[in-house]
């Protein structure tokens, strides 16, 4: 996701963030290392094109809330197409989204982030995120209780994660990146909610397995999240 937060303070967290990504804050590093996920593979693998994309926008003026703004109405209009079966429409929304989500991490970091920004950004991801799997239970049936758990493992991780970030700041623990919120890396993040939103696309036919799957995978990074606030709080 394309959460932003504010560069303030950056440069002191900096060691702390790299001491606890090697292994600090007695946590192995079997456990929590997830560098080699998609998420964190893809984020680094695109951000040169989403900087170099936003200076122009930036040059010009335009605020990374506009880009946030304008992802959420294609994002809804992708779970609308996912809602009437329209694939091909819902994939190249879906896709539009994501990209736009980037771009306005990209151009806050470039203008000056805030904490406004930030939360606005998130909210509408995790809007566009549930309403797209609504999509897919409307248009496919049978896939309306794997679609359900779905739904249930982002409730459960997102409460994890959100309750955690907050306890985190509060205490000033060295976890995260430079996003909003403090993120615990997981099995399930934005690279991996991209490729399974992207085979709801492709495979409809096959949606029960795809959401079962996915959910599986929230489900394990909800507990990846709470096994790591029981040994950091």
């Amino acid at each position: 996701m394309g959460s932003r937060r504010p560069g303030r303070g950056a440069a002191r967290r900096g060691p702390r963030i790299a001491g606890f990504i090697a292994g600090g804050a007695g946590v192995p590093n079997d456990l929590w290392d997830t560098r080699g996920m998609l998420d964190a593979a893809l984020r680094a693998r695109l951000a040169p094109a989403l900087e170099a994309a936003a200076r122009p926008l930036a040059a010009r003026g335009v605020r990374a809330a506009t880009v946030t703004a304008a992802g959420f109405v294609v994002g809804v209009g992708s779970c609308v197409a996912a809602a009437l079966a329209l694939w091909p429409l819902a994939l190249v929304l879906w896709l539009l989204n994501r990209a736009l989500d980037g771009l306005d991490g990209a151009l806050a970091r470039l203008r000056g982030a805030t904490d406004l920004g930030g939360f606005l950004d998130i909210v509408a991801d995790l809007a566009v995120y549930g309403g797209f799997v609504v999509g897919v239970a409307v248009a496919v049936p049978g896939a309306r209780l794997a679609c359900a758990a779905l739904l249930a493992s982002y409730y459960l991780n997102a409460g994890a994660w959100l309750a955690y970030s907050s306890l985190a700041e509060r205490r000033g623990l060295a976890v995260g990146d430079d996003r909003s919120l403090r993120f615990v890396t997981g099995v399930a993040e934005g690279g991996e909610t991209i490729a399974a939103y992207t085979l709801f696309c492709l495979l409809p036919h096959a949606a029960a397995t795809i959401a079962w799957v996915f959910a599986a995978a929230v489900a394990a990074t909800a507990l990846q999240r709470l096994v790591h606030a029981v040994r950091t709080l």
